[in-house]
């Protein structure tokens, strides 16, 4: 529409550089404001007709959609790895700001899910355990990096047990080594207490969400597994169909082909050259993989999922694609009885397989 306005923001900590475009791609405004509630809204409520939005995401994407998202016509937080144009020729705020306001206004930015109030308090628990379980891992790793830095074998959690630190800390002959053994295995029991009380929350947060009883019924998916799920994705319905969020778990594989066509007899052909692969996509989500992942390598040992696997190793696959191929298998499930709200039917999951 003739009054449409395009709004391109380049946001930093301190402040925002904004570029306002009309409906014909000519910028009618450009200012440069502090990064605050009370700025933007003065801003947008100052402007008239429908408002455009955009504004790549990053740490500040959350609350900024939150309160823009009530004053505009519409809001995109977009994928920054996507937008090139970005990327490419000069670099300045104005001008990064005018070329998002640009790409949305052509209808090429693509968006990020900013998900749904309903699942906030799950993400926040989630994100606290996932970042107390990082620490934590940290620490260990530390802890066996001093004894292995001495030549000394420590495989296995035994180094971890309280009732054995001093036995391990004898091994050591330098007294400051010592010292800083003991400041790491303070910090691991601080971390450990923490992690064991965001945990709780975090049982505690997944319990109330509707998905949580639909889920548990998926052999290899626990509470921790299904909260960072439901945290992550939030509806099911974000994804049309299983090669839709087999991506965003990471679990898609990458083709290639070249030359698809032939002329034979004046006539086109599909060609018959095999579509090479290229391995598993790389812009996913992390915690995804690692979810779906792990609940593959739980459930290839546990029916009904291992009579599954047995049948990918007897067709002569390598455990490792076998166990990938369990994962998608997961994902798939996860997504179809999230979607529909149904039970779980081993049955007829081996009868698809």
């Amino acid at each position: 529409m003739t009054n449409d306005k395009y709004v391109g923001m380049d946001v930093h900590s301190a402040t925002t550089t904004v570029v306002v475009l009309n409906a014909s791609g000519k910028s009618v405004s450009e200012s440069t404001m502090e990064t605050g509630p009370e700025q933007f809204r003065q801003f947008f409520k100052g402007m008239s007709g429908a408002v455009h939005v955009t504004f790549e995401q990053g740490i500040q994407a959350a609350w900024l959609y939150q309160m823009i998202r009530p004053l505009v016509a519409e809001v995109i937080v977009c994928n920054p790895r996507d937008n090139k144009l970005v990327q490419t020729g000069n670099k300045s705020d104005k001008i990064d700001a005018h070329k998002l306001a640009t790409l949305l206004r052509m209808g090429e930015l693509k968006p990020v899910y900013q998900g749904d109030a309903r699942t906030r308090g799950l993400k926040e628990a989630v994100r606290s355990y996932s970042a107390l379980a990082k620490d934590t891992g940290r620490v260990m790793n530390r802890i066996k990096a001093i004894y292995r830095g001495q030549g000394i074998q420590c495989e296995g959690t035994e180094v971890y047990r309280p009732q054995l630190r001093q036995q391990w800390a004898m091994k050591l002959a330098d007294s400051n080594t010592r010292s800083r053994l003991e400041l790491l295995y303070r910090e691991l029991d601080c971390l450990s207490g923490l992690r064991k009380s965001a945990r709780a929350e975090l049982v505690k947060q997944v319990r109330r969400q509707p998905a949580y009883k639909i889920l548990a019924q998926v052999p290899g998916l626990g509470r921790i597994r299904i909260a960072y799920i439901i945290a992550i994705v939030s509806t099911p319905f974000r994804f049309r169909t299983k090669r839709q969020f087999w991506p965003y778990c990471g679990l898609a594989v990458v083709t290639s082909s070249s030359s698809d066509y032939q002329v034979i007899e004046g006539k086109l052909h599909r060609s018959k050259k095999p579509i090479g692969t290229r391995g598993l996509n790389r812009n996913f989500n992390r915690d995804l993989k690692m979810v779906f992942k792990g609940a593959a390598q739980h459930s290839c040992r546990r029916e009904p999922f291992k009579q599954y696997y047995d049948r990918l190793i007897a067709n002569k696959m390598k455990p490792e694609l076998a166990r990938v191929t369990l994962a998608r298998k997961i994902a798939a499930i996860t997504l179809a009885v999230w979607k529909k709200g149904e039970s779980f039917d081993a049955d007829r999951m081996m009868q698809n397989a």
